[in-house]
């Protein structure tokens, strides 16, 4: 069986986070978010009354359904969010159209050392305003150099 060629332990970035254990070429598929598929209304219900708290595990697959890492979740929940990413997050959707078998996979933009950080932009887009309450409530913490200083992408 081949070693596996990342794990999860602290990060510098943010509470838990999945390094290289090997070297990691370029195009690289690393490993599959996995999690409960859930629709979006389920989502809405089991954590529509918390409050939010910049801290998710939840990964919207398509328009129908989130991959929820908060249950049956693998090390891919542990990736962390950077301004300077390493990876990308890559939907698969199903050849037969089925929404239900589309699949998340995280792969390699560039070749990552053995020991690195696997970071990815997590892309969160929010209806509401980016008031200063929701730029701290979704603070970056990558440290790069062009650190944006939060995970919500620009308004279009």
């Amino acid at each position: 069986m081949a070693k596996k060629k990342i794990e999860s332990r602290q990060s510098t970035i943010h509470g838990n986070g999945v390094f290289a254990t090997q070297d990691i070429e370029k195009g690289e598929r690393i490993v599959r978010y996995k999690g409960k598929l859930r629709t979006h209304t389920e989502v809405d219900e089991e954590y529509g009354d918390v409050d939010e708290d910049g801290h998710t595990f939840l990964f919207t697959l398509n328009d129908d359904y989130v991959v929820d890492g908060n249950s049956g979740g693998n090390v891919g929940r542990w990736i962390n969010h950077s301004c300077r990413t390493n990876c990308e997050a890559v939907i698969e959707e199903h050849d037969k159209g089925n929404r239900r078998k589309d699949k998340v996979f995280i792969e390699a933009t560039r070749r990552i050392k053995a020991g690195e950080e696997l970071t990815y932009n997590y892309g969160i887009t929010l209806e509401e305003p980016h008031n200063a309450k929701n730029k701290k409530l979704w603070a970056c913490r990558c440290g790069a150099p062009k650190c944006t200083g939060t995970m919500l992408q620009p308004k279009r």
